[in-house]
């Protein structure tokens, strides 16, 4: 139905979002401040056991910085009690006191017909199962014996039969007195080509319920019986109920059981994802009859930020994996991603879970793949890189796929994985299979890394990483202070590659907003307060003269700069460092590699300095500027005689 303006804006008014969460949530005392409302909790959507559900009263939403759950009172219960838009708006009504409007006509004769048509589905759902307990339906249970299924499992799971014939269940609906309209509405019949009566869509097949988020049959799943039917799998067509790439089979459980804090499992099939559930992997999904659409990731992704899609071991199931990267990459949040579970060669979820039962299961799913691992396979499997021209074309697709992520941050860490892959391949190629340092390699889990004797030595373990750290911090902190100035280094900032991971986290809160006045207020709230109290504590951020003396100004436009400079040309001459050291190892190392590093050495030094005086001694000026000694001595004397004349008398 649709409302009359101004009504759902009166609604929000008069409800408090911290009343109507309060009835889920238990909140955190010592974070919230109930005066402002400003309410904290352990999230309702996923398990967790800090409060990092906050709940803002005054300006009527809530955001999870864990599962990015978000939205109003009117979401907050859709998703809570699983209704519709319309049936969240009408409870709030109550709440509030409001009379709902008269409903249109035309919106109140759909919804009808939908009800209708969930009713009848319900029908069909009960047929098939009594079928299934006939004497036809032998068959059928014994294959589904076999595939470990019987008694109880068969009701949970809601598991019946199609037996064979062309009208049986079409004329069991309409012996009901279920209109032809209704029957062919749900899919569960086709007219007749030749002008005879409809026949059913399910024909000898096992059947399986699909209900969507709410519970409701909206659909069915056959399986064959017949081994020689060209379909094995059939899915009810796409009817007013049923949009397959906008449902998840077993979603509204598989949500549950996440909520508790299972895994989100995405496999191919019905039988699958059953296997994982009775296998004790409940939260169990699987598209249905389709590639993964957008809207199927989006819903996956409400349900847990990481979902495992494990996708068979065969061509079919890593082309699969190889479409949901090209979805995904550019819906990329922070915490928000997609890792894989590729099932061994000719095996599928429910085969492995016979093989070797549920702690190989275990293993596989806590070992999934990052998607950039899977990416980088995707490009290089099969190929020879010995030439600069093939390997520029690897760094080419590289690049174009890595463009696809809008995320700034996303698309820096995704750069920098594949810089660490791409030293690997080509490094070890030319036997340097050393220690150079890794930010993002990924190894299975429980597996151990072998020792770097290097590492211990390494300048980088000491006060190279330390001071890289320390400049970091005085970057955020300057910026945070200054607000007003931000977008003049947003460049710098988003470039910029973070030692330490608190640093990171102020670092794209920061990236995220727009320069002005609230910029500090807004990144507390969106990453907490004792973030920003850690770091203005330090003792190198307490004493920046642009952070104790904010002015929004030069000052601090000055240390940006300085401390930005110094970041670049050290990572820089580290980089030059690792090239000589590879280049040493071949052939082509001649004396320009010398000049090189001196180069960078100098650049490095003098990274900072102003007019490259080496030697200048500086004064720090009133508003915080650095003023070389010698010309501040002569702009005091200058002052002296404009305030006083050549005998020393004031004029």
């Amino acid at each position: 139905m649709s409302l009359p303006p101004g009504f759902l804006d009166e609604l929000r008014t008069r409800l408090s979002i911290g009343q109507v969460v309060g009835r889920k949530v238990m909140w955190d005392t010592r974070k919230s401040n109930q005066g402002k409302g400003d309410l904290w909790a352990p999230c309702p959507f996923h398990q967790e056991k800090s409060a990092s559900f906050h709940v803002d009263d005054r300006k009527g939403y809530y955001y999870c910085f864990g599962c990015h759950a978000k939205g109003d009172a009117i979401s907050f219960v859709r998703e809570t009690e699983n209704v519709s838009f319309m049936e969240a708006v009408q409870i709030l009504a109550g709440e509030a006191g409001m009379t709902m409007p008269a409903r249109d006509p035309q919106a109140q004769k759909k919804a009808d017909r939908r009800t209708q048509l969930a009713e009848v589905m319900e029908m069909a759902v009960q047929f098939f199962r009594l079928q299934l307990n006939t004497a036809a339906g032998a068959e059928a249970r014994d294959y589904l014996a076999g595939r470990g299924l019987a008694g109880p499992a068969l009701d949970r799971w809601e598991i019946g039969m199609a037996p064979q014939g062309w009208q049986n269940l079409w004329d069991h609906l309409t012996g009901k007195g279920v209109t032809e309209d209704l029957i062919l509405g749900c899919g569960l019949a086709k007219a007749s080509q030749q002008g005879k009566k409809p026949y059913d869509t399910f024909r000898h097949r096992i059947m399986f319920p699909i209900r969507d988020a709410r519970g409701r049959a909206i659909a069915f799943g056959g399986r064959a019986m017949d081994p020689t039917d060209n379909a094995k799998y059939l899915n009810s067509p796409e009817t007013e109920l049923f949009d397959k790439g906008r449902n998840l089979f077993n979603l509204k459980p598989a949500r549950e059981a996440a909520g508790k804090g299972q895994p989100l499992v995405v496999a191919e099939g019905y039988m699958d994802v059953i296997a994982l559930s009775e296998a004790g992997f409940g939260a169990a999904v699987a598209p249905l009859g389709t590639a993964v659409t957008e809207n199927q990731l989006q819903m996956m992704w409400r349900v847990s930020p990481e979902p495992v899609l494990m996708l068979d071991g065969d061509t079919a199931g890593q082309r699969a994996a190889m479409r949901v990267i090209d979805l995904a990459l550019p819906l990329l949040a922070a915490g928000q991603s997609v890792r894989f579970a590729m099932m061994p060669e000719g095996q599928d979820p429910d085969d492995l879970l016979k093989a070797a039962g549920s702690g190989a299961m275990r293993e596989k799913i806590e070992g999934a793949m990052p998607m950039v691992q899977l990416l980088w396979q995707r490009e290089i499997e099969g190929k020879v890189f010995d030439s600069p021209e093939r390997k520029a074309a690897l760094d080419k697709s590289l690049r174009e796929k890595i463009m696809l992520i809008k995320d700034p941050s996303i698309r820096s860490h995704y750069g920098q994985a594949i810089k660490d892959l791409r030293w690997d391949l080509f490094g070890k190629a030319r036997g340097q299979q050393g220690d150079r340092p890794r930010q993002n390699a990924w190894t299975p889990k429980g597996a151990k890394l072998p020792a770097q004797t290097s590492t211990k030595a390494s300048a980088l373990a000491g006060g190279t990483l330390l001071e890289d750290h320390l400049r970091e911090a005085v970057i955020v902190a300057v910026l945070l202070r200054n607000p007003l100035i931000l977008n003049d280094f947003y460049g710098n900032l988003e470039r910029m590659q973070c030692t330490s991971s608190d640093v990171m986290l102020i670092r794209d809160a920061l990236l995220a907003q727009d320069a002005g006045e609230d910029v500090e207020a807004r990144v507390a709230e969106q990453i907490g307060e004792s973030a920003l109290e850690n770091l203005f504590a330090q003792a190198h951020v307490a004493i920046t003269p642009a952070v104790r003396r904010p002015d929004n100004g030069d000052m601090a436009r000055m240390c940006l700069a300085e401390e930005f400079a110094k970041l670049t040309a050290r990572r820089g001459h580290a980089h030059e460092v690792e090239d000589a050291i590879e280049e040493l190892s071949s052939d082509v190392a001649d004396e320009r590699l010398t000049a090189r590093l001196a180069q960078s050495l100098d650049a490095m030094n003098n990274a900072g300095r102003q007019d490259g005086d080496d030697s200048a001694e500086y004064d720090t000026g009133d508003n915080g500027a650095r003023i070389k000694k010698e010309e501040r001595s002569a702009f005091d004397a200058l002052l002296d005689r404009i305030n006083y004349g050549k005998d020393g008398e004031a004029p």
